[in-house]
């Protein structure tokens, strides 16, 4: 099991990076706002865990321990795959998705790509009560905060919910209302917001328009 891997960032693209550990290049998949935290050319850590499937080796990577733990949690629940366990973890902080475990919170846990609400009841069902031992949010190096300015951000934020599963058209008009929102509050350019913040609005939006 490789539990963790640090190095040097090579490349940074939507869905995952590319980190360079002992001359080798370990393509580690995560969550958008994981990824915003990483630069290229800098050194970072990664909580990993290996999904091992018979046709592919998938190494995903987390900001924190507590992420890490909650990703392999959710998916010891029947018809939950990495794919599913992913979209939680980058719509819900680790707090926040635990949080909704507990207190059987179905409508924060549908706001993730690919879980309706049976699917919800099912993990509330099966995780209430295992939650509690999953540690509160210990931090890695490679953190989950990167700052984004002017018109870029709004790309980015477009492509990062394109990855996640929402139509191009979906993910234009929540992005619109955000920044409509941070005009509103007389904050035109998240020159100091994180992309992970943003990306937790534009998904509210969505979950509101369901």
């Amino acid at each position: 099991m490789i539990a963790s891997v640090r190095g040097t960032v090579l490349t940074v693209a939507l869905d995952q990076a590319v980190i360079e550990v002992g001359g080798v290049g370990l393509a580690v998949r995560a969550a958008p706002g994981t990824l915003a935290g990483l630069r290229r050319g800098e050194s970072a850590r990664l909580f990993t865990t290996l999904v091992v499937r018979e046709d592919s080796l998938t190494l995903f990577g987390f900001a924190s321990d507590d992420a890490k733990q909650l990703f392999e949690l959710v998916q010891s629940v029947s018809g939950v795959g990495p794919k599913i366990a992913l979209a939680l973890l980058a719509v819900l902080e680790p707090d926040d998705l635990r949080r909704a475990l507990s207190a059987g919170d179905t409508t924060a846990l549908t706001r993730a790509p690919g879980i309706g609400k049976k699917g919800a009841e099912r993990l509330v069902l099966e995780l209430k009560d295992k939650v509690g031992a999953i540690g509160a949010g210990a931090t890695g190096g490679g953190g989950a905060n990167g700052a984004v300015a002017g018109a870029p951000w709004q790309e980015q934020l477009v492509d990062a919910l394109g990855g996640l599963g929402f139509a191009a058209k979906q993910a234009t008009d929540a992005v619109d209302r955000v920044a409509a929102d941070m005009q509103d509050a007389a904050d035109p350019t998240p020159a100091t917001g994180d992309v992970a913040v943003l990306l937790r609005r534009a998904l509210a939006i969505l979950g509101r328009s369901r």
